[in-house]
């Protein structure tokens, strides 16, 4: 470009030298695209850095910008005073003016700020510019393939996503062979936790402290010996051993439990301490993983129940237990089991767990309901407040029971007692001495009147030993996790 504005032409010659051809001038060659900015800065009056910062533009602007100058060959001072729109925002700028330009290469290993800084540098001719080059475009290319990396990282994780989020609001039907396995499938340490936390003796001095609970197996045993005489019994889930002493107590000949947790080892204590070491052989392990000493057993006995009965999945081991080392014509103890839903009419517990959101301390928290109600509550209800007739939602036969069986659906019915409305449901007997079961509580979001509806009970997906129960009532649907 001449002083007066007329605008030089950039030739590639070689592939090591960029050419300057200015009207009525000589050819001016240099050997960087820095170079070049340079002449055209301090002889000319065109800093195309200061262009890049003005309009910002990318590397494709700045290709359309280089591109419009060859083929336009406009003046500076018509190129300085443009503002938006830029005459080379159109797409056929894209295409190359002149065949393997370097100076659109340039700009394909420079950001807007590379460029800018490029084209403001001091005018030089130090081979350290090339090497700066070189410096520049390894970082450029190895930015460019993390960046590759961590977006197919992020496809991949937002597709996982995508199947998740699915996969929930679609509640896939409940018999699907994928979580009918998923117990027996989990490996020990996915499954850490749950067997951590039986572990230590708190949990189990609760359980026997349980007077409903124990005392109900020791005299189904002790009142029933020709059960057990002289038969090999499998006690899966021993714990402390007790119910497995219970059998041997009353005549069996051999007894086996089988126990994950560390209590285990203080349970073969207990064996030894009450002398029945010649009787009971405890293995430590899950069911599903352990070689017992026997091929069959005559009786399989657990103490597998669960808050809402299923919670926990540990009928699973039992079922396995019972299809792989159950003789023909043996038993599983206990052997019938029902879960049944029945109504509650207690006004001042629903103000107690949602309204009180409503007005806290003159704050209105009520969108905490909604993280409040789909977690079922686990607790002792007042009898009392019982408003309506127990409805069987689902009745096991564990001599037959499979998998598949454990998820389900059922319609229910509820025969109202009490007038008045209802505002939370629940599984198994308050009417009767409480246990540490207690009772699973499904929060209302608002009090209804309620006859019939429908309950559908899966294992969670993501853990398979809780529960996800979906509760449909006046076509109002609510979705509950117990875990």
């Amino acid at each position: 470009m001449d002083s007066a504005g007329g605008w030089c032409t950039w030739v590639h010659t070689d592939p090591s030298h960029l050419s300057l051809c200015v009207e009525q001038l000589p050819f001016w060659l240099f050997s960087s695209a820095e170079d070049t900015f340079c002449h055209c800065k301090s002889e000319h009056q065109f800093n195309i850095g200061n262009l890049i910062c003005k309009h910002g533009l990318d590397f494709y602007g700045y290709v359309k910008l280089i591109n419009f100058v060859r083929l336009k060959k406009p003046t500076a001072e018509y190129v300085n005073s443009l503002s938006s729109p830029l005459p080379w925002e159109a797409e056929e700028y894209l295409k190359p003016a002149l065949e393997e330009d370097l100076l659109l290469q340039f700009g394909r290993i420079c950001t807007s700020k590379d460029l800018y800084d490029s084209a403001n540098i001091s005018c030089t001719n130090e081979p350290s510019n090339a090497m700066s080059l070189l410096e520049q475009l390894k970082h450029a290319e190895h930015r460019a393939e993390l960046a590759e990396i961590a977006l197919a990282r992020a496809q991949e994780d937002l597709q996982k996503m995508r199947q998740f989020a699915q996969d929930f609001v679609m509640n896939t039907d409940v018999r699907s062979s994928s979580s009918s396995s998923a117990i027996a499938d989990l490996r020990e340490d996915e499954d850490g936790v749950y067997f951590s936390s039986y572990g230590h003796y708190g949990i189990h001095e609760e359980m026997l402290k349980d007077k409903v609970r124990t005392e109900s197996y020791r005299d189904f045993i002790y009142q029933n010996p020709h059960v057990f005489k002289d038969k090999v019994v499998l006690d899966v889930g021993c714990g402390t051993g007790i119910l497995s002493m219970f059998a041997a107590k009353a005549g069996a000949k051999k007894v086996i439990g089988v126990d994950q947790y560390d209590i285990v080892y203080q349970a073969m204590d207990i064996i030894r301490l009450n002398k029945l070491e010649d009787t009971i052989t405890l293995v430590k392990g899950r069911i599903e993983e352990v070689d017992l000493p026997v091929e069959k057993v005559d009786i399989v006995i657990s103490e597998w129940m669960g808050y809402f009965l299923l919670f926990e999945s540990m009928l699973d081991s039992v079922i396995y237990a019972k299809d792989k080392y159950l003789a023909e014509g043996g038993s599983v103890y206990p052997d019938i089991c029902t879960i049944s839903l029945v109504a509650v009419g207690d006004k001042n517990k629903h103000s107690d767990r949602l309204a009180f959101w409503d007005d806290v301390y003159g704050f209105n928290m009520s969108c905490m309901k909604k993280a409040v109600i789909p977690e079922a509550v686990v607790e002792v209800l007042n009898p009392g407040m019982l408003i309506s007739e127990a409805c069987v939602i689902k009745h096991i036969d564990c001599h037959t029971a499979s998998l598949p069986d454990l998820e389900f659906a059922s319609d229910f019915t509820l025969t109202i007692t009490e007038d008045t409305v209802c505002t939370v449901w629940f599984s198994t007997g308050p009417q009767f001495m409480k246990t540490h079961w207690k009772q699973t509580v499904f929060l209302l979001e608002n009090p209804i009147s309620l006859k019939r509806g429908r309950i559908t009970v899966r294992k969670n997906r993501k853990d398979p030993r809780s529960l996800i129960i979906t509760l449909l009532v006046n076509n109002v649907q609510q979705t509950y996790s117990l875990q």
